[in-house]
């Protein structure tokens, strides 16, 4: 009995040998049916389809202006704290204190993705963006600073 099992899990293994060889030559003699993207040649034309979730961005606008009031609520929404919202003390006009963004600063190297800090938001001043290449030889340069140097908040966000 044992050599007539074994028999026949050669001949199953033999067949599905067959088949997937069967396949890689159709597309191998067939040069015109390729299906593989050719990355990274195609990084010009690659568009990443709109629900993907890249690295954390923070949009300025021409005037290096952005949204972020420096509530922390992105801060509080992330579960592995993955950012830092550092914020300080402004006077206004009126010679108010009023709380702003001094330093954003974003772990991507502890990121998961979720989305969750962009969701909490309230003024919209995060989003997840679509870059994908993450690979880096220095673990240091995960850590970015979202603000650009001397952005200010946008006139009319609160």
């Amino acid at each position: 009995m044992f050599i007539k099992e074994y028999i026949t899990e050669i001949a199953k293994a033999t067949k599905s040998l067959w088949t997937g060889m069967r396949l890689t030559g159709h597309y191998f003699i067939r040069l015109k049916t390729v299906i593989t993207e050719q990355y990274p040649d195609n990084r010009d034309t690659l568009k990443m389809a709109e629900r993907f979730r890249g690295e954390v961005t923070m949009p300025h606008d021409e005037n290096n202006q952005h949204a972020c009031t420096g509530c922390t609520a992105c801060e509080l929404a992330c579960p592995n704290a993955t950012i830092k919202v550092i914020t300080k003390f402004e006077l206004t006009p009126e010679n108010k204190k009023k709380k702003a963004l001094d330093t954003f600063v974003y772990h991507l190297d502890m990121c998961t993705l979720c989305g969750l800090c962009v969701d909490a938001c309230p003024t919209g001043a995060i989003q997840m963006g679509q870059n994908f290449e993450h690979s880096v030889y220095d673990r240091s340069t995960l850590t970015k600073k979202l603000n650009k140097p001397g952005s200010k908040i946008r006139e009319g966000v609160e």
